[in-house]
């Protein structure tokens, strides 16, 4: 087991074992994203996603909340749209917008989660919610919609669920986000970082490849038609077979010993 710990200007980034932490850090504006924390948080999910030793991540946030959204003093930069450029670009850049990683993240939701931090959870694989936590999408209340969010969110939960939180602006607590879905988990608030701790090293003891395979057809079977999903499908099972980790897992089960997976 090793840990390093990486720190950008508005970003943390733990690498503890297999286990990335990358915790918004503005918490006396609330985590409220701006440019420079778009930009930090763009380099966190960049090294998650290259860094071969890094296989499972929780997604935090610093102090009372996780994200409350856009930072409306930066109006601009928090959106994407920096000095020199017309096109906003995150969703070409950012995680929240649909970076594909294959690797399981976790969302780790301690408080407000509001606005991009919501549409952020929604990519998450799994979301542990503090019972402080709370939920919402206020953009309607302030005369501009939410995107990628409004594209997301009804692809996770109800279609009803999901236009009351869309069209309202309204937010929800924890448990009533267990209940349509957004939620898997409510927990009390201190105990919030050691479950999601405990659910990584639970997932870092199957084979990352398997599983990035596996989340990899998930998510691209979604679109495909039956067929084309199951020949794609195959196609991943017969690379993940043929890896180093594949072999190990075989010689360990023959062996009655847990395995030694190097990601390989």
């Amino acid at each position: 087991m090793f840990s390093v710990a990486v720190v950008g200007d508005t970003v943390l980034y733990d690498l503890d074992g297999h286990v990335a932490t990358i915790t918004y850090n503005r918490p006396d504006v609330l985590n409220a994203i701006n440019g420079q924390l778009r930009v930090d948080l763009n380099d966190a999910f960049a090294r998650f996603r290259d860094d071969e030793n890094a296989w499972v991540a929780i997604v935090t946030g610093a102090g009372r909340a996780f994200c409350a959204g856009a930072d409306i003093r930066d109006g601009e930069g928090s959106v994407g749209v920096f000095p020199g450029t017309f096109w906003e670009k995150p969703t070409a850049n950012s995680f929240e917008s649909g970076w594909e990683i294959f690797k399981p993240v976790i969302a780790a939701v301690n408080g407000y989660c509001l606005g991009y931090g919501l549409t952020l959870v929604t990519w998450c694989d799994f979301v542990i919610a503090s019972d402080r936590a709370e939920f919402g999408y206020p953009e309607a209340t302030m005369g501009v919609p939410t995107i990628v969010g409004a594209i997301r969110l009804p692809q996770r939960i109800n279609w009803q669920y999901a236009m009351e939180l869309l069209l309202t602006g309204e937010r929800i607590d924890a448990q009533r986000a267990k209940e349509i879905g957004l939620a898997g988990w409510v927990v009390p608030h201190d105990e919030l970082l050691p479950e999601a701790r405990a659910l990584a090293d639970r997932l870092v003891r199957a084979a990352p490849l398997a599983q990035r395979a596996m989340k990899e057809v998930a998510v691209r079977a979604q679109h495909l038609p039956m067929l084309e999903a199951i020949r794609f499908g195959e196609t991943m099972r017969k690379v993940a077979t043929s890896t180093a980790d594949a072999a190990e897992g075989a010689q360990a089960a023959a062996e009655a010993r847990e395995p030694r997976w190097t990601g390989g």
